[in-house]
């Protein structure tokens, strides 16, 4: 009886070991995506509901995880983005804080230049509020960021 278990403790441990090979070798090398998954479209994994891959000191994988989406919707100006990022930090849900910051960032940086200007960077201390927030955020530093989101609002 002894002598059978062994191979079949064997046999189980391969088949277990040629199972995950064949999950991780399925992913998109090009993508990281999984089988059936299109980037950009749905949710995505990793998920997570806390802010990290802001900094290098808050980056734990070269994927970031799929936030948690704002409370102020898709279509909110700046402002109310940046509204929703507060209640988030407040209530703890750092990841839609995060992601509340990302969105006011990029609406904030929506402008018309002429297009020999397309290149320059914007001097809007209004955005430049927003990623130090964001930025103080990856610090893990919430009344930090509460004071520049607060500044922001402001401004």
């Amino acid at each position: 009886m002894r002598s059978l278990m062994l191979p079949t403790v064997a046999l189980l441990l391969s088949v277990t070991a040629i199972a995950a090979l064949a999950q991780t070798s399925s992913l998109d090398p090009t993508t990281g995506a999984r089988p059936g998954h299109e980037p950009g479209v749905g949710t995505s994994l990793p998920l997570s509901n806390n802010a990290s891959n802001i900094e290098p000191s808050d980056t734990r994988s070269v994927i970031a995880p799929t936030l948690p989406p704002s409370s102020a919707g898709a279509n909110a100006t700046a402002h109310e983005y940046l509204n929703a990022a507060l209640v988030a930090l407040v209530a703890g849900r750092t990841g839609e804080a995060q992601q509340s910051l990302e969105m006011a960032e990029t609406r904030a940086l929506d402008r018309s230049v002429a297009a020999d200007q397309a290149d320059e960077p914007s001097h809007s201390r209004f955005i430049a509020r927003i990623g130090q927030a964001r930025r103080a955020l990856g610090d893990g530093d919430t009344k930090r960021t509460i004071a520049l989101i607060d500044l922001a609002l402001s401004s």
